[in-house]
């Protein structure tokens, strides 16, 4: 119910219905002001809000307050101080134009640029001020948004021995598992090349040849959760053709992480700087390492044919097996979880990134107007290529000029 500290009368037109929002104090903050003199952030892609109750919330963060909402009507309002845009959804010809003075744009993308390639281009990007994608040189990078912690990399792997034992019940040493096809990483053609020199079970639309082995298993569903089913099939093979959509810096998925998880060792291509974040210098299989699909084919099979060596690639599940730094001290600085109740989600952190980013803009504005001018104002903070771009796409094997 609306009193004292709801939201203002003029937050809306003339004739609009009045909105409210329960006004509480955080732990995270002193920030006694009452919602009405709150700044505001407008969640402009309905798509990812609300993620908590209700369509408008207090939240208190760790430099200050905000009030946060989907409600379009407080657009042009004066303490509308931030516009978040979700990357998929974002159209330019859609935007909110013309842009005011004291607004700025934010960009949450955790997709690759497949989903909207605007935004790798300059002209694109820098619509924005502040971005959360996959890059680490984002704002709020988003770079393993996939990995819930180290504890789920050293799961437990399948016995080397129950891996053999199916090898001998006619199951190949690699799994495909994709049904989005034809994209421009060019994995499916680079994976019909590999067909050629090893066997490759394919349980997705794409370059189908075998069927998985219940029809439970088959629904689409269940195939991108972590159902246990699911999961305990796939554990069985020894390679996972890790192949993402995209070819990015830090742009790593679920086809990278999960494999890892279950002790399928990736054979991956997708992130050039992929080996920043692996836990040891042995960890995944890079396609880009071989010369054409038939080298790695034999790699493959020298090592199906190798326990000893296999296992090399699965030392980093044992105790004490993750040796870098990078990636530790990244999982403990990372401030939101990854399925993890006891942590805020990442939507949840990003909008308190730039609630604090907005308060301290509105402090250093009025400071620039108490003092007429002799404090500087803020200078604005515009995103950047890196903070999203990505090379243009090139084939999976081969060159441009022979396709």
């Amino acid at each position: 119910p609306c009193g004292a500290d709801g939201w203002a009368q003029d937050t809306v037109p003339p004739g609009a219905a009045f909105v409210a929002a329960a006004s509480y104090r955080g732990p995270g903050n002193n920030d006694t002001r009452s919602n009405k003199a709150l700044p505001i952030l407008l969640w402009w892609s309905g798509s990812l809000f609300p993620h908590f109750p209700g369509d408008t919330e207090r939240i208190d963060c760790p430099r200050g307050s905000c009030l946060v909402t989907r409600s379009r009507r407080v657009a042009r309002h004066r303490r509308t101080k931030a516009l978040i845009f979700y990357g998929t959804d974002f159209r330019a010809y859609e935007a909110p134009l013309p842009r005011l003075p004291h607004q700025t744009w934010a960009l949450f993308h955790e997709e690759s640029p497949m989903n909207n390639y605007v935004l790798s281009h300059s002209p694109g990007i820098r619509l924005f001020n502040y971005t959360a994608t996959f890059r680490r040189e984002s704002d709020y990078p988003l770079t393993l948004q996939w990995l819930p912690g180290t504890g789920y990399l050293q799961a437990p792997a399948v016995p080397l021995a129950e891996k053999d034992a199916w090898r001998r019940k006619g199951y190949g040493p690699v799994l495909y598992m994709q049904s989005h096809c034809d994209v421009p990483s060019d994995r499916d053609r680079y994976v019909r090349e590999l067909m050629k020199y090893i066997q490759v079970d394919s349980y997705g639309k794409c370059l189908h040849n075998r069927e998985l082995p219940s029809e439970r298993l088959r629904d689409t569903s269940t195939a991108t959760t972590e159902d246990s089913e699911f999961m305990t099939f796939i554990a069985r093979y020894k390679f996972h053709l890790a192949l993402e959509n995209a070819i990015c810096d830090d742009y790593m998925t679920e086809k990278l992480w999960r494999p890892m998880h279950l002790g399928a060792v990736p054979v991956y291509r997708g992130s050039p700087a992929v080996r920043d974040w692996m836990p040891n210098n042995l960890s995944i299989i890079l396609i880009d390492d071989f010369d054409s699909p038939r080298e790695l084919a034999k790699y493959l099979d020298f090592l199906d044919k190798n326990g000893e060596e296999y296992l090399k690639y699965l030392e980093y599940k044992n105790v004490g097996g993750i040796k870098n730094q990078f990636l530790l001290e990244s999982l403990e600085k990372r401030e939101w979880g990854v399925n993890d109740m006891t942590l805020p989600n990442y939507l949840n952190g990003f909008e308190c990134f730039i609630c604090d980013k907005e308060n301290t803009r509105v402090k250093e504005e009025q400071e620039h107007k108490k003092s007429r001018g002799k404090t500087p104002s803020p200078r604005p903070h515009i995103a950047q290529f890196k903070h999203m771009g990505c090379p243009m796409p090139t084939p999976g094997f081969g060159s441009i000029e022979d396709l």
